[in-house]
C-alpha cells in the first residue's frame, strides 16, 4: 500500500493540494488502483480518428453536405468519436477558455469553497474525483462543472471567466446543434427530428473542466476510469497534453486530435434515441508524472424533462424492437450521480 509523504496536509480538499505537497513521491492509498492487465493495453497502432469538416455541413454544396453527413454517420457508427475541423471557433477563444479554467483551479481554496456543490444539478460546483461521496477509490483530478444553458451561470472569479465561457459555450452549442442536424439526417429522421424530439431549445449544456496535475505514480492512479457520457454529444478541447484514451475494436487507443480540432463523442442518450445504431463509446483519462493536463468537455443533452426513448420512426423503418426503456433525462443524471462511474453501467440498467 502506498504511503504519503510526511509533509502532506492533514486536510485534503483538492488533488492540486496533494500534487503540490513538498517531497511527494507516492500517492495516498485512496487514489491507488490495482491495475487490470486487460484494461491497460493501449494500442500503439497509429490510428487516426475520423475528421468531419464542419464547413461542408454548413456552407458546402448539396453534394458536399450529403457526403459530410454520410461521413458523420459512419464516424458515429464505427467510432462514436470524431474530430471536427474548420469549425470556426477562433484559436484565441480556445486558448482563453483553457486559461480561465486554469485560473479557477489556481484560486485559493477558500475562494472556491462556495462552489463545493453536492447535487448534479447545482448551477456551479467544483470538487475532486468524480463523486467523492460514493467513490471507493478517488480519481487524480479536480473538476469544475457549470450549467451554461438554458440559463447561463459562471463563477465570479477569475475576472474573465464569465465573458469567455459565455462566448465559448454559445459557439459550441451552435456546433453541437448543427452536428445533431447532420446526425439526425444520417439516421433517416430528417434534419430537425432530434432538435424537436429532444427539445434542444431548452436542452441542458454543461461545461466540465478537468484539472489533472502531475502524479508521482501514474501507473497506479487514474484521471478518469472507463465511462461513457450522458446526453447526446460532448465537445472536448484540451491544453495539448495527451491523456485521453478511447476504446476502439476492443483496444485502448491514445487520442489527441489534430491542432485546432474539437473532439466530439456520442453520449448515452444518442445511443438510446438511435436504438443502439450509434453507440456511446467508453473513454478514460490517464495521468502523467510531468505536466498538468487540462481538458474542457461541454456536454449537450435534451431538456431535463424530456423522456428519451428509441425513435419510433426508426423502429418502424428498421423493423426492430426497442432496445431501451424510456427515461427522463433528469432521472438519468441523478441515477449516474448516485453510483460509481463504471463503464456503461447506467445505460445497462435501462436496456431491455
Amino acid at each position: 500500500m502506498a504511503e504519503t509523504a510526511p509533509t502532506l496536509p492533514q486536510k485534503i480538499t483538492t488533488i492540486k493540494t496533494i500534487a503540490e505537497s513538498p517531497g511527494l513521491t507516492s500517492i495516498p492509498s485512496i487514489y491507488s488502483f490495482t491495475p487490470n492487465p486487460h484494461d491497460h493495453v493501449v494500442s500503439d497502432t497509429q490510428v487516426s480518428l475520423p475528421a468531419i469538416d464542419y464547413s461542408l455541413l454548413t456552407s458546402g454544396t448539396p453534394q458536399q453536405r450529403s457526403k459530410a453527413i454520410d461521413d458523420l454517420g459512419k464516424a458515429c457508427k464505427d467510432w462514436g468519436f470524431f474530430m471536427v475541423i474548420n469549425h470556426g471557433v477562433p484559436e484565441r477563444l480556445v486558448r482563453s477558455m483553457i486559461d480561465v479554467c486554469r485560473g479557477f483551479f489556481d484560486l485559493p481554496e477558500e475562494e472556491k469553497e462556495e462552489y463545493r456543490g453536492k447535487h448534479v444539478l447545482d448551477p456551479i460546483r467544483c470538487g475532486t474525483s468524480f463523486n467523492a461521496s460514493v467513490d471507493e477509490v478517488f480519481f487524480w483530478k479536480d473538476f469544475l462543472k457549470i450549467i451554461s444553458w438554458p440559463v447561463f451561470h459562471s463563477p465570479n472569479k477569475p475576472a474573465a471567466f464569465s465573458e469567455t465561457s459565455l462566448e465559448y459555450s454559445t459557439r459550441t452549442r451552435e456546433i453541437a446543434r448543427e452536428l445533431l442536424r447532420g446526425i439526425s439526417e444520417s439516421l433517416g429522421l430528417g434534419p430537425n427530428y432530434i432538435q424537436k424530439a429532444m427539445n434542444l431549445e431548452q436542452g441542458l449544456q454543461v461545461i466540465a473542466a478537468n484539472f489533472y496535475p502531475p502524479c508521482p505514480q501514474p501507473e497506479i492512479a487514474m484521471g478518469m476510469p472507463p465511462h461513457s457520457d450522458h446526453g447526446l454529444l460532448t465537445l472536448l478541447i484540451h491544453n495539448g497534453i495527451s491523456g485521453l484514451q478511447v476504446q476502439h475494436e476492443g483496444k485502448w487507443v491514445n487520442v489527441n486530435g489534430i491542432p485546432n480540432s474539437i473532439l466530439v463523442n456520442i453520449g448515452d442518450h444518442l445511443e438510446i434515441l438511435s436504438n443502439g445504431k450509434y453507440r456511446s463509446v467508453l473513454h478514460r483519462a490517464a495521468v502523467n508524472n510531468k505536466v498538468t493536463r487540462i481538458s474542457i468537455a461541454i456536454a449537450h443533452g435534451p431538456s431535463l424533462d424530456t423522456v428519451v426513448s428509441p425513435a419510433p420512426e426508426l423502429l418502424e423503418s428498421e423493423k426492430k424492437a426497442a432496445a431501451y426503456t424510456g427515461i427522463k433525462y433528469k432521472d438519468y443524471l441523478q441515477l449516474q450521480q448516485s453510483s460509481n462511474l463504471d463503464g456503461k453501467c447506467n445505460l445497462d440498467r435501462i436496456r431491455i
